[in-house]
Parts: structure tokens; sequence; C-alpha cells
């Protein structure tokens, strides 16, 4: 029968275990976050960037009323938003944005379907790493628009020579952001799923894929971005009316008919579809994922 001394201590000895063990479980846990009101995350996130673009329309003014470049080089904003508001009244916008965001997504899905596996190969199969991880690298720092002359050459002025560059220009990212992902998951969680008696597909798709999702989504983020900028770049210079009247077509004629104001109205557009993509797919996607993983990138 232990003393009552050492049932004291074994008393405080639990409870301290207790403790630790309720601390532990608290770190683990998620932060407990309350709802910001409305009127605050209008303040922290959307009226910054309103403030900025006011400031660059406010410069953009001063800039074309001193008159230091003559009015074919720089329009005033007015201009420009007056053949924005044109377009848009002549139902060519609609036209303009949907031929070119449906390549654009099109092209990235197909690119998400091809570059998946692949990055899955590259990280998991040293042979196959070694024998094409440089070559994915230097892929994606490769620029889009060199692939442009050669899928012209080999598949003709169709729309199969424009998502030969969109897809050269996002499978590299994504595969790499996706090997990237997958090096950084602990050792101990692929085991354990041997040791559950997951196969490969079942490994892949139960423990890798969800580990690795951060990087993952990363690569799918800068996937996109290559994605859409590779298609502006074959819009731009595979200019046929079979092709259709995209936002590179719409830039490139902008150029061909010196109207300055065209052009920028044509960028606008092109930003304006890579903001609202990042706004309304990849941050709130990103975020969540955080969020499930108690991240601080997640506030």
């Amino acid at each position: 029968m232990p003393q009552p001394d050492e049932a004291v201590l074994e008393t405080d000895r639990t409870g301290d275990l207790a403790a630790v063990g309720a601390g532990l479980d608290a770190l683990d846990a998620p932060p407990q976050q309350q709802r910001t009101p409305l009127w605050q995350r209008f303040v922290s996130t959307a009226l910054p960037p309103l403030v900025a673009f006011a400031l660059l329309i406010g410069v953009w003014q001063a800039l074309w009323a001193s008159a230091i470049w003559p009015e074919f080089q720089l329009p005033a904003p007015g201009d420009v938003w007056a053949k924005v508001t044109e377009t848009v009244a002549s139902g060519d916008a609609a036209e303009i944005l949907w031929t070119s965001v449906s390549r654009a997504v099109l092209g990235f899905l197909a690119a998400v379907v091809i570059a998946t596996p692949l990055g899955l190969l590259v990280a998991k199969v040293r042979v196959v790493r070694a024998a094409i991880g440089s070559l994915l690298t230097g892929l994606q720092s490769l620029p889009s628009v060199a692939w442009v002359p050669a899928a012209i050459l080999w598949f003709g002025l169709t729309p199969s020579a424009i998502y030969f560059v969109v897809l050269m220009g996002s499978v590299p990212s994504i595969a790499n952001g996706l090997v990237s992902g997958i090096d950084q998951i602990p050792p101990l969680l692929p085991r354990v799923g041997q040791a559950l008696g997951a196969g490969k597909l079942q490994a892949a798709r139960h423990v890798l894929l969800p580990a690795a999702l951060p990087g993952y989504l990363a690569g799918l983020k800068q996937g996109w971005a290559f994605s859409w900028r590779s298609l502006m770049a074959a819009e731009i210079i595979a200019t046929s009316p079979q092709l259709g009247l995209g936002l590179g077509q719409f830039l490139h004629n902008g150029q061909s008919l010196n109207d300055i104001s065209m052009v920028i109205a044509a960028i606008f557009l092109i930003l304006l579809v890579g903001i609202g993509i990042e706004l309304l797919l990849f941050r709130p996607l990103e975020r969540a994922v955080l969020r499930a993983r108690g991240l601080t990138g997640a506030l």
C-alpha cells in the first residue's frame, strides 16, 4: 500500500500529464476565430485596392493633362473607359471574353489531367525524376511565346495550335508544384498508409495528394497564370478569322489600327479576368485549405 506522500506524488504526476495532454490538444486544434463584421472586412480587404486604383487613375489623369506624351501614346482615362463601354454595349465584350476564357479553362483542365499523374511519377519514381525532372524545370522557365511558331507550323492556324501552347505553358508548373508538395510530406505519413494496407493508387489518392494539397494548390495557381499568359501570347500571334475574336486578337487589332484606347481597353479586360479568377476561385480555395490545417495563411 503506497504511503500518503507517494500517493500525493502520483496524483500530482497524473495531473501534470493530463495538463500536458490538454495543452498539446489545444495546440493541435485550429484557433477559434470570431466572425468579423462586414464593414471591417470591407475596410481591410476591399478598400485598399479601391484606394490604390483611384490613385492610379488620378496619376494617369494628371500625366495625360500634362501633355508630356501625345494623345496617340497616352489617352485619357475617360477615352479608354468609353472604349470599354462601347465594346460591352455592342455585345463584342461577351464574345471576346467567352472565346478566351473558355479556351483557358479547357486548356487548364486538360493540363491538370496530364500534369497530376506526371507529377506523381516524377515525385515517387527516381528514374523518372532523374530522366525528366530537370526538363520540367527547364520547360517551366521557357517563355510560352517560343512555342507559338512551332505550334502554327505543326497544327496550322487552328484551335489545336492554341491549346498546345496553353498545355506547354501550364503542365510543367502544375507538375512541379505537385512534386514540391510531395517532397515536403513528412516520411511518416506514407509509412502509415503502407502499414494500413494502402496500395500505390490508394496511397496516392488518400495520402500523397491530400498531404501535398497546399503545394499542389500553389502549382495550380501558377499553372493557371501560365495558361492565361500562354493563351494571350498565342492569340496575339496566331490571328485568323477561323480562330474567332479573343482578347489577344482584340489587343492585336488595336495595335494594327493604331488605337491606343483599344489597346489599353484590351489590357484592362485581360487584367480583369486574371484578378477575377484569383478572387473568385483560387483565393477562397486556398483559404479553405489553409484554414482546415490551422495555418496562419488563412487569416
